[in-house]
């Protein structure tokens, strides 16, 4: 499975006023890993920024005043993205801004499926601040590099919060040395190399040792649960009798 976590920075906090996308940041992910997989481009709005989104991104119009358009860069944004699955926090003002860029351009909205963290956050952890620094602290996430917001920064972050926040780095391939250990009988191969197969997903550099029930085991419990079949019975019947 492919994911692709996504930010930008913008000249401001609404496209319909005019506002427009000054960075693109993007970080893949391949089956819950991080890859080295990058996309990051500034971009010339053709407009100032805001004041106050200057002191939250720190980027100059003088920067942007050589780097390509939206226009320019479109093609190879889109590419990079394919059909991933897109990673955003707060995803409508994100989308808001590259959805109104494309159409700009005759294009239409990004057909993407979205997963928005800072609605899992806020599901996840209500009445509580779940702005990315917040979910930093809470998940352990080193986030002293980011002293302003930066598209490409931000994603790198985005992505181990996400990772720890949907439960941990596990990947689909195997990421983990396993022991199992069987209880039962000898010549249970297939059962062990299933056993295996069941916990090939598990990843994180630890060990799991598996452990199976005995026969004997296995009996006594199948024992018990009929004695509370029985005792549910019995339950039963005496409440027929008493009504």
């Amino acid at each position: 499975m492919r994911q692709v976590v996504l930010d930008t920075e913008t000249t401001g906090i609404d496209p319909r006023q005019g506002h427009r996308v000054i960075e693109i940041g993007a970080v893949e992910l391949v089956d819950r890993e991080i890859t080295q997989g990058r996309y990051q481009q500034y971009l010339n709005p053709g407009r100032s920024s805001e004041p106050e989104a200057v002191r939250v991104h720190g980027i100059s119009d003088e920067f942007l005043a050589d780097k390509p358009t939206f226009a320019d860069i479109v093609e190879d944004f889109l590419a990079f993205l394919g059909d991933a699955e897109l990673i955003i926090h707060n995803a409508p003002f994100d989308l808001a801004f590259l959805n109104m860029e494309l159409e700009r351009l005759g294009r239409p909205p990004l057909p993407n499926p979205v997963r928005d963290t800072l609605v899992e956050a806020r599901r996840r952890h209500p009445g509580q601040k779940n702005d990315l620094d917040a979910l930093c602290r809470r998940y352990g996430v080193d986030n002293s590099r980011r002293q302003r917001h930066g598209a490409l920064l931000d994603c790198e972050i985005l992505a181990e919060v996400y990772l720890r926040m949907s439960g941990g780095q596990l990947g689909m391939r195997l990421a983990a040395e396993v022991e199992v250990q069987p209880m039962s009988a000898p010549g249970d191969e297939e059962d062990e190399t299933a056993s295996r197969e069941l916990v090939t997903g598990l990843a994180g550099g630890r060990r799991l040792r598996l452990c199976r029930a005995s026969a004997a085991e296995l009996e006594a419990h199948q024992a018990y649960l009929r004695g509370l079949g029985d005792k549910a019975l019995w339950r039963e019947e005496t409440s027929a009798d008493l009504d």
